[in-house]
């Protein structure tokens, strides 16, 4: 057995329960993938996004469902090291890769006022829509996992003073047709590492040129002081990230002070003489 069938296999079976079931229930319970979509799997060269592509290439061979992926690593200006690493691990892993350049790097390098994470996030993702687009894909696949849920659910509560979080499919506003999903929403990051550990995968983590003044900056940093505290958590109540993930789908309008609904404001005065 080749080594990328080994680490095909392993999905299936070792990690059956960690990663596959769970892969394939989230694409199951929110309806990610439907008969004939066309995919585009986003590869950014980590960990996540990896093992992602594999677990669609793989539902691909197993599923009744008949979808098409098309797998893409979007170069916004990459070192020729982290390019040469990243094509390596697709050929490794059996992906059939394309590589399309943006100039994000060098835009975001020249910009002021913003910072560089936040412009640089919102150009990656307009390119990715484009290419979509251009493809013809109408999903667009990303490799976002159960604990940047948790994060990111955390975040919007301790600095953003609202209860909201990362959604398993998003339609596009601006490109008509487009949906964003998240195939790996109830994969823990735990497992991702232990099977990247199993098989001594060397995956990028960030080749990013403004790596270290992203380190400073407010998202990244706010985002590992959430993983600090959850990791603390966890040691008094090991299922806190379950039970966080849990409210969201346990929301109590009786019990709120108020909320919002496609862009209208509710408060719980509105009808309590009613």
């Amino acid at each position: 057995m080749e080594e990328h069938q080994e680490i095909e296999r392993s999905i299936i079976k070792t990690y059956r329960k960690t990663i596959w079931s769970k892969f394939v229930k989230a694409v199951k319970d929110y309806k990610l993938i439907a008969a004939n979509d066309k995919i585009m799997v986003c590869i950014s060269g980590g960990k996540d996004s990896f093992l992602m592509a594999k677990c669609i290439q793989e539902l691909q061979k197993h599923s009744d469902v008949p979808f098409t992926a098309h797998y893409v690593v979007m170069d916004p200006g990459y070192s020729s090291a982290n390019l040469t690493k990243i094509k390596n691990m697709g050929k490794r892993l059996h992906l059939d890769i394309e590589i399309f350049k943006s100039d994000i790097f060098e835009v975001v390098q020249k910009s002021e006022g913003k910072s560089p994470c936040y412009l640089c996030a919102r150009m990656r993702r307009g390119f990715l829509y484009g290419k979509a687009e251009e493809l013809g894909c109408n999903k667009i696949a990303l490799g976002h996992h159960f604990d940047d849920v948790i994060e990111t659910t955390l975040l919007s509560m301790f600095y953003g003073s609202e209860i909201k979080t990362m959604m398993p499919k998003l339609k596009s506003t601006n490109f008509a047709g487009l949906e964003l999903i998240r195939p790996l929403y109830l994969v823990k990051e735990q497992d991702i590492l232990a099977w990247k550990k199993r098989h001594n995968l060397d995956f990028i983590n960030c080749a990013c040129m403004f790596t270290e003044n992203c380190a400073l900056e407010a998202g990244d940093g706010k985002r590992s002081e959430m993983k600090q505290l959850i990791k603390k958590l966890r040691e008094v109540n090991p299922n806190i990230d379950h039970n966080i993930f849990m409210s969201l789908t346990n929301v109590n309008l009786d019990c709120v002070l108020g909320y919002s609904y496609q862009g209208q404001e509710h408060n719980f005065l509105d009808d309590y003489d009613d």
